[in-house]
């Protein structure tokens, strides 16, 4: 049995690294191979794994639930001296025991020459000065801190008391989402290191649109992977990446969503790592990418404390955003982590139900393992295959290791939303505020239904509005019988 950390793991099918050859000894009935590194700057580890016939890489390594580390340590630390003591990341590219880099050797020095770029440049004036300029006239922040009047006059219990609703309106932002706060902040960097060629992935097309944006931007060229079930169910962003000047490769592999672009677009990445860099899309990954794609969506959160105390003269009581691979969430949560007093919300896809392997709540329903890179809670090998959601943006196995972190000491709550219960919160937004949210968003709109009647009188709600809902249309129409 291999180890990780001194914890057992074992090994689960698929494949994520098939073209990144670490060894010539991975042929065979059965062959030990050196499969995974743990590079987290000053140190090394590899690790032995046993491969089944006709296995030729690797998806995750599933850390056994029943013999994996408690949380309970660092939840008394944090009970004693509040999230503040810990930094996320750590030194090692770390949120508590979650995060760290599991890469192939040929992506060590790319994601250590990244890192290093990214801590020397981000801060300083020139840096801030263009990617604050691109995002005032470029993309059009700051984005509005909208009173959903009519939404909260909807949830008002009977005697009149209840909470107040806020948008917080990244669906207004240029290219419909929060995707291209993140896309903009990297492809800068990209042009710093002069990496000619991008290469993202997608699942409901966002962020391939916001990546085709930003390459169009600058005259870089750009490759976005998508799942083939995504571009039938998002044929309108599918043509405006095409518009922009992307090639869009549709992925045929497992389930044909976003779990197998992400492992098509790492591929490639491994392939052509001289001269391309992978604008990863969420808060997932190895490290840097959690932290990089955190801090450039981190602008979500800063907005919103300036705006709460023009507004009503305080901080949002409660804040609530969908969470996939978390970026949307974690851009606007970041900012209050430290302020233990504002709740944190997350909300995951139900698909049919939590009690059928047919969604993607991988916070609610799943275990910890490496996933893509990074260690994190993750759904298992027989729900790979089952996963399923109303939304191709949160059909995803994994989450972002900083919500993982975040999980399990308590300071955020996640829950899951079905695929109806989206629906019918995507038809109210649109009836009572002229709003037609991304079915991603309807998910953190549909937890309102079950939170109102349990605030007290005033509350502060803000809800990330993720992106706008023109993609999902048509999806809608056949949903609806309209």
């Amino acid at each position: 049995m291999a180890t990780l950390n001194n914890l057992p793991i074992q090994c689960c099918g698929g494949r994520v690294w098939t073209r990144a050859k670490f060894s010539s000894r991975a042929a065979g009935t059965e062959s030990s191979w050196v499969g995974v590194q743990e590079s987290c700057r000053a140190r090394t580890r590899k690790i032995e794994l046993t491969f089944a016939k006709n296995t030729s890489g690797l998806v995750f390594c599933k850390l056994i639930p029943s013999e994996r580390v408690s949380a309970l340590e660092i939840r008394e630390r944090t009970a004693t001296t509040g999230v503040k003591e810990f930094q996320r990341p750590d030194s090692l590219g770390r949120f508590g025991q979650f995060g760290g880099q599991y890469v192939p050797e040929r992506l060590e020095k790319a994601l250590m020459d990244f890192e290093k770029l990214y801590n020397s440049v981000v801060t300083t004036y020139e840096f801030q000065a263009e990617l604050n300029g691109l995002l005032k006239d470029f993309v059009g922040r700051e984005t509005p801190l909208y009173f959903a009047e009519r939404l909260t006059e909807h949830y008002k219990r009977a005697d009149g008391t209840g909470a107040q609703i806020y948008l917080k309106r990244e669906d207004l932002n240029h290219t419909g989402a929060h995707k291209i706060n993140n896309t903009l902040g990297q492809a800068l960097l990209a042009k710093i290191m002069g990496k000619k060629r991008i290469v993202a992935e997608t699942g409901a097309g966002q962020h391939g649109v916001a990546t085709a944006t930003v390459c169009a931007r600058f005259g870089l060229e750009c490759v976005i992977y998508m799942g083939a079930t995504d571009i039938e169910r998002q044929a309108l962003n599918v043509f405006r990446m095409q518009l922009l000047g992307a090639t869009v490769r549709p992925v045929h592999s497992g389930t044909a969503t976003l779990r197998d672009a992400v492992n098509e677009a790492i591929m490639d990445w491994v392939d052509n790592v001289d001269t391309t860099h992978y604008i990863l899309g969420s808060v997932c990954g190895p490290h840097p990418f959690p932290m990089v794609v955190r801090d450039f969506q981190s602008i979500i959160g800063r907005e919103t404390r300036k705006q709460a105390l023009e507004k009503w003269g305080g901080k949002p009581d409660i804040l609530m955003a969908c969470c996939g691979g978390g970026s949307n969430a974690m851009g606007l949560f970041h900012e209050f982590v430290d302020d233990e007093e504002v709740r944190l919300i997350g909300l995951e896809a139900g698909g049919e139900g939590t009690d059928t392997p047919r969604h993607a709540a991988t916070l609610s329903m799943g275990h910890i393992g490496v996933l893509h890179g990074s260690l994190s809670y993750m759904l298992d090998d027989g729900e790979l295959f089952g996963r399923h959601s109303i939304s191709a943006g949160l059909d995803y196995p994994g989450v972002g290791p900083e919500h993982s972190f975040l999980k399990d000491i308590g300071r955020a709550e996640y829950y899951s939303i079905t695929d109806a219960e989206a629906l019918a919160a995507f038809q109210l937004l649109s009836r009572l505020e002229g709003i037609i949210p991304a079915l991603e968003t309807a998910h953190a709109l549909a937890y309102l239904e079950k939170l109102c009647p349990t605030v007290v009188d005033g509350t502060k709600v803000v809800i990330n509005c993720s992106g706008r809902g023109d993609k999902d249309v048509d999806q809608a129409i056949s949903m609806l019988n309209m």
